[in-house]
């Protein structure tokens, strides 16, 4: 098979790839309504689409696979937040088969339900795309996700046929997607917890306990979100913000702090979260309040403006660019988080091209395990905007025991390995070792059994 270099592939003209040239086969909701772009620090190329530009092969699908996967937690919970207990981990392995024996292997987002995922997919998408050539990717697969459900399975196969077109050529994904000579393959990787600290059982001294553990393993950044019940505890924003003051003199003025959403009134937000997270310089806040709020874009800003120095962020639910758009081109989210498993990669290079010409970052969610995991580093590597990936610090072994060589992590930097595709290969009898557990992942917080308690943000 053909191999290209990182020049040819960013100077040969691209032509439409057969079998569409209608612009609604890019999956388009609407104009593209987003304002000139400054001049870019790179050679910026003419693409119109991710994979315009790589030398065509015939390569075609011949079979979809979806392998829904389980990890069930042995002990009283995997982790905790709210009112809930998580008992178990999830995945939805998809395999993508070709006539020329390569397999390229992802995820789509298993909150959808791994066994919704594969039902979908074998009555959707497998039937529609069998004999297609995998190098239409951008035109087969990208945005065609219009409820919850197609989203994580049509993004868990585009993610596939990344990998797929990474094996054939010979290169990284994160090299197809960058219009840079040489984009870096390390990865900056920021802690992600502060789920399970319990305000009615020393929550206080375990969220400390979990920062300093996170700092003496040399990551830089740590995201926690805001424990177990605060109803059930008592606990107020008067009590809340002098432990915040606590746990930045634990860790020092360096180490970044990031706070996740809650539903504090807009109210107690900014007049008194907003003040004290830019006193404590916080290094962004997360999804302050729902995006699906008629007021969320101009609270988001009033938010951002009234912490200069802490970004603003969001979008793990949002699974295309005009969604995106209205909020980096108002500034009013500094930072981008969609997730590859629920816009894919294709679409998520458009995310990162539009989040880039706002000046803003691409920081993508990544909360489940592995192989979602495994395409979002590659997003982050190959956008311009990319800065940096969250990593889930709960225990799941579906994160990185599901690989014969996972990727290396150190001091908070993940490096991508030069090999092909995503560059991964999956451990035998990935089936016998995690069965699939049907059921929602989640079951009530025994703590609050028989109260009048909100499972999710109580």
């Amino acid at each position: 098979m053909d191999k290209i270099t990182r020049r040819s592939f960013v100077t040969r003209s691209g032509a439409v790839l057969a079998g569409c040239i209608a612009p609604a086969c890019l999956g388009n909701t609407g104009p593209d309504t987003r304002l000139a772009a400054e001049p870019l620090e790179f050679e910026k190329t003419q693409r119109t689409h991710p994979s315009e530009g790589l030398v065509r092969e015939n390569i075609t699908i011949t079979d979809i696979k979806v392998t829904p996967l389980s990890y069930v937690h042995d002990g009283e919970y995997l982790w905790r937040c709210g009112g809930l207990y998580v008992w178990k981990a999830d995945a939805a392995l998809v395999q993508v088969f070709t006539d020329q024996g390569i397999v390229g292997i992802a995820e789509g987002s298993p909150y959808r339900g791994p066994d919704k995922l594969k039902a979908y997919t074998e009555q959707y998408i497998t039937p529609l795309l069998k004999g297609a050539n995998v190098f239409d990717v951008d035109f087969l697969t990208n945005n065609q996700g219009h409820n919850h459900l197609a989203q994580g399975a049509w993004a868990g196969v585009n993610n596939a046929l990344w990998d797929i077109i990474g094996k054939a050529k010979g290169i990284p994904v994160y090299k197809l997607l960058s219009d840079q000579e040489n984009p870096s393959n390390k990865v900056k990787i920021y802690a992600s917890g502060g789920v399970s600290h319990a305000w009615y059982d020393r929550g206080e001294e375990e969220l400390i306990a979990e920062a300093l553990k996170y700092q003496q393993a040399g990551y830089d950044t740590f995201k926690f979100r805001n424990g177990t019940s605060w109803q059930y505890s008592g606990l107020t924003m008067k009590d809340y913000i002098p432990i915040l003051e606590r746990l930045r003199a634990a860790v020092g003025p360096d180490f970044k702090l990031v706070i996740e959403k809650f539903p504090w009134e807009f109210d107690t937000i900014i007049n008194d979260l907003c003040p004290a997270l830019e006193a404590l310089k916080f290094y962004w806040y997360e999804e302050p309040v729902p995006w699906s709020d008629s007021h969320a874009l101009e609270q988001h800003l009033a938010i951002n403006e009234a912490m200069p120095s802490v970004m603003v962020s969001g979008g793990e639910s949002w699974w295309n660019r005009y969604q995106v758009q209205p909020y980096v081109a108002a500034k009013a989210m500094n930072i981008i988080q969609t997730d590859a498993n629920l816009s894919g990669i294709s679409e998520g290079w458009y995310i990162g091209q539009t989040v880039h010409e706002y000046g803003q970052l691409y920081c993508p969610h990544n909360w489940v395990g592995g192989l979602t995991t495994i395409a979002n580093i590659h997003l982050v590597a190959g956008v311009p905007s990319g800065h940096m990936c969250e990593l889930n610090q709960t225990f799941n072994p579906l994160k990185w025991e599901i690989f014969k060589q996972p990727y290396p992590i150190e001091d908070g930097v993940l490096t991508i390995p030069d090999k092909p595709g995503f560059g991964v290969e999956l451990v035998d009898d990935l089936e016998k070792k995690f069965p699939w557990k049907p059921g929602n992942y989640y079951k009530i917080n025994p703590v609050f059994e028989g109260l009048d308690l909100p499972i999710w943000w109580s």
